[in-house]
This record gives C-alpha cells, sequence and structure tokens, in this order.
C-alpha cells in the first residue's frame, strides 16, 4: 500500500479567475502530522479549503489513495474518511453540544445504531467535554468551542483530519490541552492530519513533516528539528 494519503499535482485554485495557488505539490502519508507554515495570505487555508471540496479547482489535480477527485463535495470526502476543522470553529451557538454532535452525525452519515456509541468514543479523547455537554455553545469559552469544533470532526472517525488554524484566539496552554488528545488519538490509529498553523512553536512539538508556503507556492519541505533555531523559521517568512 501507498504511504501517500493525499496529495495535488500542479494545483492551481483562487477566487474569481484570479489564482492564488500555483502549481502547488503536496503529499500527506499515512500515519504523519504534517503542519502547514506560512505568512498571512499565503494560501494555507486556500489549500485547505480546495483539499475539502469547498473551493473549485482551476488546475491541476487532488488525489486520495492515488485516484484523481474530479468532482470533490464534502460529504463525499467525509464519507471517504477526511473530516475538516474549519478556521473560527464554525459552530452554532445557538444549539447546546448535544445538539451539534446529533446534528453532525446525521450530516455525515452515522448510522443511528452507532451513534450513542460514537459520541462515548468521542468524549473518551475529549473528556473535558462532558462538563458543558449540554450547554449552549454560543456560552462556551474559546477554548471549548474549539474542543466541540474537533469533536463534531471526529465523529465520523477519519483517517484523515485537516486543521485549519486550531490555535485561534486560545492560550499556548489551552493550545497544548487540545493538541495532545488529537496525537495520541493520530499515534494510536494511524490517521493522517494536515495542521494549518500560526503558533509555529507548539505545532513543531507533535509534528513529523513540515512545509512552509509563501505567495501560493510551496518553498520548503523539511523536518521540526531543522526549525528550531529563529533565524530558519522567520526566514521562510
Amino acid at each position: 500500500m501507498s504511504t501517500i494519503l493525499m496529495k495535488t499535482e500542479n494545483l492551481v485554485v483562487g477566487y474569481g479567475g484570479r489564482p492564488v495557488l500555483n502549481g502547488v505539490n503536496i503529499e500527506l502519508r499515512h500515519n504523519e502530522i504534517l503542519c502547514l507554515i506560512g505568512h498571512n495570505g499565503a494560501g494555507k487555508t486556500t489549500l485547505i479549503k480546495a483539499l475539502f471540496g469547498l473551493l473549485p479547482r482551476q488546475g491541476g489535480q487532488i488525489l486520495l489513495d492515488g485516484r484523481p477527485l474530479y468532482h470533490i463535495e464534502p460529504r463525499q470526502l467525509t464519507i471517504a474518511g477526511v473530516s475538516l476543522v474549519p478556521e473560527g470553529r464554525g459552530i452554532f451557538p445557538g444549539l447546546t453540544v448535544a445538539e451539534i454532535m446529533k446534528v453532525g452525525m446525521w450530516a455525515t452519515g452515522v448510522p443511528a445504531a452507532q451513534r450513542e456509541e460514537r459520541v462515548e468514543w468521542v468524549l473518551s479523547i475529549l473528556p473535558m467535554m462532558r462538563a458543558f455537554y449540554h450547554r449552549r455553545a454560543g456560552t462556551l469559552s474559546g477554548g471549548q468551542q474549539q474542543m466541540v469544533s474537533i469533536g463534531r470532526a471526529l465523529l465520523r472517525q477519519p483517517r484523515c483530519l485537516l486543521m485549519d488554524e486550531p490555535s485561534i484566539g486560545l492560550a499556548p496552554k489551552l493550545f497544548q490541552d487540545l493538541l495532545g488528545p488529537i496525537r495520541e488519538l493520530q499515534q494510536r490509529t494511524g490517521m493522517a492530519i494536515l495542521l494549518v498553523e500560526q503558533n509555529v512553536k507548539e505545532a513543531l512539538k507533535i509534528s513529523d513533516r513540515v512545509v512552509a508556503m509563501k505567495s501560493g507556492s510551496i518553498i520548503c519541505e523539511t523536518v521540526p528539528a531543522k526549525l528550531q533555531d529563529n533565524g530558519t523559521l522567520m526566514a521562510l517568512y
């Protein structure tokens, strides 16, 4: 079996006919956390959205398990084992956490007979959610809301998790508390994670490889150990 789960080949994506990604080639492998870094506007979120079918391709290909995805839809990808933790969390503030989980299971096609067990599985990974499981999401702190967003993405038990800026608005310690269980789950299950993150120092602690983007192109692929020096890291920005 190939080590590559998802990849792009000369991917071109943009808005209003203007390209943002310029021939991007990137590989996400089984059983790894790949950290994607770069300056604001480099194209990181555009890449995540394209991989999850939220933006159309203008050129190139996206492949999953070696097969090109021609007409990508989020539901199709979810069924294939790909989940997204979006930038800004994207939860419904008027719903309770329990209701958000129910909607998430319905939307992603979790069989009704498995839903109770699936919720318990998610809560075993993120046990702090039990304390606010019946509260409305709009009353939760930023860290609690991010936990809900991650929990919802895990409901389908994905083999590939796309995470877009999960640290936004969070203190470093809280970010560590969120990523610790995810790293543990990834190592236990062999899940692949693409992590787009501005909190680079914390993200590098749990990553296996790093790819840097600049102005819509990949400029560097390396390992975290080679980016411990601030000067080396800042040169990529």
